[in-house]
């Protein structure tokens, strides 16, 4: 198992054969992270968001824990949406910020720490953040730039350029019922 309390470079990391354990590991800030085992919830939101955006037309495709590679970080968010003909070609992880993140916030899952990782995701190039709280049926939304914003019931839900998809935090909680 990586020990926790140690900082590692991203090199280090990538050496170690932990990092392909289930739950996925991460890197942030130099510390190797462990994401927690998903739940019921975490996981049909996973699959229908992944669904959902695939299902549209557009020039962006997406990931279940897809592993991204930039700066000293390596990051696996819940869903990942890129630009097609930025995947690589080979079966690699993604390098660079992915163009939207998505988290979906687990029980016991450190709210504060969600939010860094899409910050930092924005900072190195990402256009857009959603962290989706089951438990508050809330989906807060962090775009480039700095803007922020809570989302409720039928409020539409910001996406990213191109991508024909409308939808709204009562829709996304409602594959809850």
């Amino acid at each position: 198992m990586i020990a926790t309390s140690s900082s590692i470079d991203l090199q280090a990391f990538l050496q170690r054969p932990e990092i392909d354990d289930s739950p996925a590991w991460e890197l942030l800030d130099g510390h190797p992270n462990q994401k927690p085992m998903p739940t019921a919830y975490h996981s049909i939101l996973q699959k229908r968001l992944v669904a959902i955006v695939d299902a549209c037309e557009s020039p962006y495709e997406a990931f279940p824990e897809l592993r991204c590679l930039f700066d000293s970080y390596a990051i696996v968010p819940d869903v990942t949406v890129v630009r097609r003909d930025a995947m690589p070609t080979g079966n690699l992880p993604f390098s660079g910020a992915p163009a939207w993140i998505i988290e979906i916030l687990s029980p016991n899952q450190s709210t504060t720490r969600l939010i860094a990782k899409i910050q930092t995701c924005l900072q190195a190039g990402g256009q857009l953040g959603w962290l989706v709280d089951p438990e508050e049926e809330v989906v807060m939304v962090m775009r480039s730039g700095d803007r922020f914003g809570l989302f409720q019931s039928g409020e539409n839900l910001p996406v990213l350029e191109g991508l024909a998809l409308e939808l709204t935090p009562e829709q996304i909680f409602a594959w809850l019922r």
